[in-house]
């Protein structure tokens, strides 16, 4: 059993593992970047169904399945981000990588005092284009935001932000609908 098992218990120790690998983080003075190369593999991982069913497999043995997070990873991320789900793979939590990353993001931000926008985008946005996107979503909801970005094809074009319970849909296949609503009316 691992040991955050002992502590937080088998149910609901989302928040307590994400509490942990923020700590470890920390202390590693690696916060942010970690943050984002964490959330980015979770997502990854939630969008190819090969890839979770093999990190998730418990017939693969733990090291096989921690060679594979080196092998995507590689010199992408920092040591401390591939040690950090390494562990989690370990721990059996590899299916709870994605809620334990939204937790991860979610106690980092609010540390800083700042609102998550979880924003999907078919291309990666700039720099640029991430900071006009983090002041438009700030000032829409009257909060401090960071976006947390995912590369998600299936948006086509566009973008589609999630902030709290707030969806703000930018996207081509929205923008279409809407139009073929009109055209109804």
């Amino acid at each position: 059993m691992a040991v955050l098992d002992r502590i937080f218990g088998k149910g609901g120790a989302t928040a307590g593992y994400a509490t942990a690998l923020v700590a470890v983080a920390e202390a590693e003075g690696v916060l942010g970047k970690v943050e984002d190369e964490l959330f980015s593999f979770a997502k990854a991982v939630d969008l190819n169904p090969k890839l979770r069913e093999a990190l998730t497999d418990q017939a693969l043995p733990v090291d096989n399945r921690q060679a594979l997070v080196r092998d995507i990873l590689g010199d992408r991320a920092h040591p401390v981000t591939i040690n950090l789900i390494s562990f989690v793979i370990e721990s059996g939590r590899a299916r709870d990588l994605s809620k334990i990353a939204d937790a991860f993001v979610q106690i980092a931000a609010t540390s800083r005092e700042r609102s998550v926008a979880e924003v999907r985008t078919a291309v990666p946005l700039t720099d640029k284009q991430r900071e006009r996107l983090e002041k438009a979503l700030s000032k829409a909801t009257g909060k401090a935001v960071e976006a947390k970005m995912i590369v998600d094809p299936s948006v086509v074009g566009g973008v589609i932000a999630r902030v709290d319970d707030l969806v703000f849909d930018g996207s081509i296949s929205s923008r279409l609908e809407d139009a073929k609503q009109a055209l109804r009316s």
